[in-house]
C-alpha cells in the first residue's frame, strides 16, 4: 500500500503545521483536523491512506476516536499511527489496543515517523 493522502488530527496548530510540513515535503496531500468531530467529516469527504492521531484533544480524545475509526467497518482498514506527547509504556499499549498500527511521541523525529510510514506501505 503506497501512503499518498494523510489526515493529521491535533488540537495544536504548531503541531499541525509541523507534520503538514514534513509530510508535503515527501510528496504526501495533508488534511488537518482539530478534533474528532472534524476528523470524522474529513474522512467523510476524504478517505485518507493514513491518519496521525493526537491524544490528548478537547471533546472525544484520540484513544476514542481510534477506537470507533479502527472498529467502524467503512474506515478499519485505515491504518492510524498515534503521535502523542503520552509517553507511557501503559498508554502506548493501549493505543495500540484500540486499534493504532503505531505509536510515536512527541516531539516528532522526522526519521523516525517517515520509517514508521514506510514501515506500513
Amino acid at each position: 500500500m503506497t501512503i499518498h493522502n494523510v489526515l493529521v488530527v491535533d488540537d495544536s496548530k504548531t503541531e499541525l503545521m509541523f507534520l503538514t510540513d514534513l509530510l508535503q515535503k515527501v510528496g504526501m496531500a495533508v488534511r488537518t483536523a482539530e478534533n474528532a468531530e472534524e476528523a470524522l467529516h474529513q474522512l467523510k469527504e476524504h478517505r485518507p491512506d493514513l491518519i496521525l492521531m493526537d491524544i490528548v484533544m478537547p471533546g472525544q480524545n484520540g484513544f476514542q476516536l481510534t477506537r470507533s475509526i479502527s472498529r467502524s467497518p467503512d474506515y478499519a482498514d485505515i491504518p492510524i499511527i498515534i503521535c502523542t506527547s503520552k509517553n507511557q509504556e501503559t498508554d502506548r499499549v493501549w493505543g495500540l489496543r484500540q486499534g493504532a498500527k503505531d505509536y510515536i511521541t512527541k516531539p516528532v523525529k522526522s526519521e523516525e515517523l517517515m520509517e514508521k510510514i514506510k514501515a506500513l506501505g
